[in-house]
């Protein structure tokens, strides 16, 4: 089955606001009946990814009873009687009450070994819910992109299929040394993954599902060869270079998704036509943070196959958004493409946010600090946030990671996205550059900035880990609200203590927190055990691995599928016994049983001073910049307040002595650039005139081309050849910039350019398969 709305479902980081069935085209929320209804109607699409119900981008046709207010109203009705039967439901959002009498799992409920913590045990227990899942996959729905766990079926999101869930979840069955599954996954891949389809992807999800899972899978098979060993990926053996031959070939296609005039990537990209297309809502803008949470893959391809074109792409996105100049590094989370400025105001880091700030460090980190521009601004927006974002629950001072829906002006919103939950691990990551806090102390490179930052980090995984204990199921929420004062306190206002979290339903503590129905539901989400993996990695706070024990006991006891279907999504962690959702999202796999691994695991696996972990959980490793790879840009100056300035003008253009930082208008800069291109013209026609610059050359007046009574000197030939030079020079300086290349380099860009200095293979300036 193909699908006609590839490119509006958001991310598993970028779920649209509202409720579960928000409209992706107009923006309203929907009531729970008319969701329904839309499910009922619509039901011959399925969805392109899988944290949206199916009709959130189905067809854009206007149901016909929608024409029918009388109608409605009488369908409204029976729906409100039929509501919790599912009969109008999806197969993705039709619920099943599960019976949590019949565990499976007999450890659930044993009492702690009094010798102590066996945490390999623990960590095999992970495993044994994942080869449950991967087995119910395999066994009902091989080789689909969506798994239906209480169906026991899989679909397509695409004709051919995309290899959704395999290729997600190549690197945890290295981590985990499932050999034999790994065997199969190979083979499906040998035979039947081929990403020559003429269909439309996001341009985001398919970079960070897929092309990070290939490229994770390249780097673990090849720097650990004991991680679930197999033959066919020996070296010298015919699938040596496998996964990285799938990457190359699908990063040519998303390519095309950065062909736009200001560099910023489309929301999708056709596969076949390597057409990029813009997102059919939000006015046509992309998302901020799919946009900027595509650098790490394309970096470490490029740093692999010295393919610069890969970089160079990539890295502009950056320079772009950073040329706005946003105050205290805070972006509105909706960008266009087609002149890389921003759309409104909405503030946040949850969905459509999150992971542009979350890209900042780890880009820092994964050139091994060599590009110092990152840490920049990551500092820019870290600060930003604890001005803006900061704020505090009303009885127990949680600490809240708000949104700005309206601008930094605007009323501050006390609201979490679950996806915001990924910021704690990354604070505590920038601090200590992964190292842990003992031996970044030991190292001389700890002060107040970086204590005042673990603490931040503290406090926030408290307030996330609270989302969690507040329900019935143990289970978190996929948005939560707080109460706050009026106005409310920021942290310029504190310090303030937060609250213990005590047992006991009625616990004071829990008033703090509001879970609203239609945001109850729970996608297998791994934002939370990803910061506690960090906590863990870094302070060496043992509560962290329990906080993850007891979330991982959740996980276990109220998802389950009946029989051997696996582990599916929830509707709702507020009801026990639980309401099943019949979807298994791929990032289960990708994400959340990895990082519960490898929390319970001995810090010598993967060590983070090593390695960096992209927005989907792949894997990949730090490196030095070579092989003519480096940064290719600069921030343009500010001022104390942040804003963007011009530097300083040359003495004499304004008073005398005055050297003071000059604010520039649109005006100025025309001029500016005025002024350069008339003294380009004249050093050129100097040139033609065999002065060598020494001869001055002929004035011309503004606008007018070059006088051309000396023709008759040389037959024309000289007049000729010049204006010749200079269209052509011209030509390329205005067409350059879209590459952003120098003129010279956008001549020569489909020819392999040479140099002594640069270690072979020589980086080639064309774009990868088209070069």
């Amino acid at each position: 089955m193909s699908f006609s709305s590839a490119n509006n479902v958001n991310s598993h980081r970028h779920r649209a606001d509202g409720s579960w069935a928000t409209s992706g085209q107009n923006g309203y929320t929907r009531s729970n009946v008319g969701a329904k209804l839309d499910g009922y109607f619509d039901r011959k699409e399925l969805p392109m990814y899988k944290d949206k119900p199916y009709n959130y981008a189905a067809s854009r046709r206007k149901p016909l009873y929608k024409g029918w207010r009388f109608t409605l109203a009488i369908l409204g009705l029976l729906a409100g009687l039929l509501y919790w039967i599912g009969i109008f439901s999806s197969p993705s959002t039709r619920t099943k009450v599960k019976d949590t009498s019949k565990s499976t799992w007999s450890w659930l409920n044993s009492k702690p070994n009094p010798g102590g913590v066996d945490w390999d045990e623990r960590r095999e227990k992970v495993k044994e819910a994942f080869t449950v899942s991967w087995d119910a996959y395999e066994k009902y729905a091989w080789g689909s992109d969506l798994y239906l766990p209480n169906s026991k079926k899989g679909a397509q999101m695409t004709e051919g299929g995309m290899g959704w869930i395999i290729i997600d979840a190549l690197d945890t069955l290295m981590i985990m040394n499932l050999t034999s599954r790994l065997s199969h996954a190979r083979d499906w891949m040998t035979t039947s993954l081929n990403y020559d389809q003429d269909q439309e992807v996001n341009t985001f999800e398919t970079t960070i599902r897929m092309l990070g899972g290939l490229l994770s899978a390249h780097y673990l098979s090849t720097t650990f060869p004991d991680m679930a060993p197999l033959i066919d990926d020996d070296q010298g053996a015919p699938g040596e270079d496998l996964y990285l031959e799938k990457a190359t070939d699908l990063a040519d296609r998303l390519l095309g998704a950065f062909d736009s005039d200001s560099g910023v990537p489309y929301a999708s990209v056709n596969l076949r036509s390597l057409k990029g297309i813009q997102s059919h809502a939000d006015g046509g803008a992309s998302s901020t943070a799919e946009a900027t949470s595509l650098q790490l893959e394309f970096k470490y391809l490029a740093s692999l196959t010295g393919e610069k074109d890969y970089w160079d792409k990539a890295e502009k996105v950056m320079k772009v958004v950073d040329d706005n100049g946003m105050e205290d590094g805070l972006l509105p989370i909706f960008i266009y493409a087609h002149d890389g400025t921003f759309r409104g105001g909405n503030i946040r880091l949850g969905s459509r946010g999150d992971s542009y700030y979350e890209y900042l460090i780890k880009q820092y980190h994964q050139t091994s600090y060599e590009e110092p521009i990152y840490l920049d601004l990551w500092t820019q927006a870290l600060a930003g946030v604890r001005k803006h974002l900061i704020t505090y629950s009303k009885k127990s001072h949680f600490t809240i990671l708000a949104e700005r829906p309206n601008g930094l002006e605007a009323k501050i919103q006390p609201k979490m996205d679950h996806l915001v939950c990924f910021m704690p691990g990354t604070i505590a990551s920038a601090t200590t550059g992964g190292k842990t806090v003992a031996d970044a102390k030991k190292a001389g490179k700890w002060g107040k900035q970086e204590q005042a930052d673990l603490d931040l980090a503290i406090e926030l995984t408290k307030t996330c880990w609270g989302m969690y204990k507040m329900t019935a199921t143990g289970l978190a929420p996929e948005i939560t609200f707080f109460e706050v004062d009026d106005p409310p306190k920021m942290e310029v206002d504190g310090p303030f203590t937060s609250a213990e979290l005590v047992e006991g339903a009625s616990a004071e503590w829990k008033d703090d927190y509001i879970i609203k129905g239609q945001d109850a539901h729970n996608l297998q989400r791994p934002e939370t055990v990803e910061t506690l993996f960090y906590m863990w990695r870094i302070t060496g706070d043992v509560k962290y691995r329990e906080w993850g024990w007891e979330m991982f006991k959740s996980f276990v006891n109220y998802t389950q599928a009946e029989g051997d279907g696996g582990y599916t999504s929830l509707a709702s962690v507020l009801d026990v016994p639980p309401r099943l959702r019949d979807n298994m999202e791929s990032f289960w796999l990708a994400e959340t049983l990895k990082y519960f691994y490898l929390l319970f695991s001995p810090a010598e696996l993967l060590p983070l001073e090593s390695v960096v972990f992209n927005t989907e959980g792949h894997v990949l490793p730090r490196f030095k910049l070579m092989r003519g790879l480096k940064t290719g840009w600069e921030r343009k100056q500010r001022d104390k307040d942040g804003k963007i300035v011009e530097k300083k003008r040359p003495m004499g253009e304004h008073e005398k002595g005055e050297d003071e930082e000059v604010k520039v208008t649109e005006g100025e800069k025309k001029v500016e650039d005025e002024k350069k291109e008339d003294k380009r013209e004249k050093k050129e026609e100097a040139h033609e005139d065999g002065t060598g610059g020494s001869k001055k050359a002929e004035k011309t007046e503004k606008g007018k081309p070059p006088s051309t009574e000396n023709a008759q000197d040389t037959g024309g030939a000289k007049s000729m050849r010049f204006k010749l030079y200079f269209d052509f020079g011209l030509f390329a300086t205005m067409i350059a910039p879209a590459y952003g290349e120098h003129p010279a380099k956008y001549i020569a860009r489909d020819h392999t350019i040479s140099d002594p200095n640069v270690p072979y293979p020589p980086i080639r300036q064309g774009r990868g398969r088209n070069a």
